[in-house]
């Protein structure tokens, strides 16, 4: 059984991941609110990494930081401190509570981190210019604190389309939307929460001793495919 700092637990992927990771191991849970389960291997803390100092943990071996925003506005609408807050909550965030639990993370059994990017960091969309910035950081972090990090600690990421939870409500908020979204992607689906988490899960394994520095699109074809 390991141990496993996930940050924003409480709904959507996050929430996801906590609900596969109880299943063999002790979850601890970084977020503003609760998540609705209760489990013998869930310890939870009430805690803005922004904001909040972070909790001290004795031993982790794995680190998963789910926050993220979709901020779609046109460029001209978009005030500097839009950029700003997508920075901080998807970027100064992930650094901040790595640099916390970098040393307990050291002494871990085959440590990993999983952060998280979007499609849009590849695929250039309208009005998405604040969050595909601030992801296209995370990328890069991914892959510098992969190599600094090697052997010791794995760091990949996960780059998801359009998945099904609270942040994307606005994009799926009917039929019409539903279908639409469907029919952009090339495999006629968007994603579903547990398909990132099994995901996510995967990666923090040792079945994928092997991966490091990597940014995995969850696309449904969208940025891989034409047709």
């Amino acid at each position: 059984m390991g141990k496993y700092i996930v940050v924003g637990g409480s709904r959507g992927i996050g929430n996801a991941i906590v609900n596969n990771l109880l299943e063999n191991h002790d979850v601890i849970n970084l977020s503003r609110s609760a998540p609705e389960i209760s489990h013998e291997n869930l310890t939870h803390h009430d805690c803005d990494v922004l904001s909040d100092e972070l909790p001290q943990i004795s031993g982790a071996d794995g680190l998963v930081y789910c926050p993220g925003s979709i901020n779609l506005k046109p460029i001209n609408r978009l005030k500097v401190e839009d950029f700003r807050d997508d920075f901080e909550i998807n970027v100064i965030g992930a650094v901040k509570t790595v640099q916390a639990y970098l040393p307990i993370l050291k002494e871990g059994k085959n440590p990993s981190v999983l952060l998280f990017s979007t499609v849009a960091s590849d695929l250039g969309m309208p009005f998405h210019a604040s969050v595909a910035a601030s992801k296209s950081a995370v990328e890069g972090l991914t892959k510098s604190l992969g190599a600094e990090l090697a052997p010791t600690i794995r760091v990949n990421a996960i780059a998801p389309t359009v998945t099904d939870t609270d942040l994307a409500s606005k994009l799926l908020r009917n039929d019409r939307m539903i279908e639409n979204m469907k029919e952009r992607h090339p495999l006629k689906k968007y994603l579903q929460p547990q398909e990132v988490a099994d995901m996510a899960t995967f990666l923090l394994s040792d079945k994928a001793a092997a991966l490091s520095g990597q940014v995995f699109k969850m696309d449904c074809g969208i940025t891989s495919f034409k047709i």
